[in-house]
């Protein structure tokens, strides 16, 4: 009988994130996204972002809010298991946790990171939540991309490769 991978540990639920987070050594990063078909430029902003803390949290859309942010119809391509799961299994991620809602105000609000971080197609005014942790004394960062990818790019070269 095979054990439960160690990555598997960090996976939380967000009723469970505020006191799995008291734990997480400071500063912490938080982070959000759909990250739904991992690639390099995903895996570099995660580095990127832990770099700026001592442990980082990723919230990732949940399948619905997902379909929401109008990505294409078939979005996402992986379940919210499966990319919580390959986001856990990154040396660079601290714990995994989701929201449905459209933002992740509220489990920002809830683990009070000492950052909070986007990548670089988000201006710092615009990244939801940076107002509260700034009144916090935290900081807000727009990561530059190091990387030009994009899963929607990818899918668009899939698709038309199979057409």
């Amino acid at each position: 009988m095979n054990s439960a991978p160690e990555f598997e540990s960090k996976l939380t639920p967000p009723q469970d994130i505020k006191a799995r987070a008291a734990h997480l050594p400071r500063p912490i990063v938080f982070t959000n996204g759909v990250f739904d078909l991992l690639h390099r430029g995903h895996v570099t902003y995660l580095a990127q972002a832990r770099a700026l803390g001592h442990s980082l949290i990723v919230a990732l859309n949940d399948d619905a809010s997902t379909q929401r942010l109008n990505k294409a119809p078939d979005r996402p391509i992986n379940s919210l298991a499966d990319r919580a799961a390959v986001i856990a299994a990154l040396e660079s991620v601290s714990l995994v946790t989701w929201f449905s809602d459209n933002t992740p105000l509220a489990l920002i609000e809830l683990v009070s990171p000492d950052v909070l971080a986007k990548g670089g197609d988000w201006p710092i005014e615009q990244i939801v939540g940076g107002q509260w942790v700034r009144a916090r004394g935290g900081k807000v960062v727009s990561i530059a991309f190091d990387h030009e990818r994009s899963t929607t790019a990818t899918l668009e070269k899939i698709r038309k490769s199979a057409g």
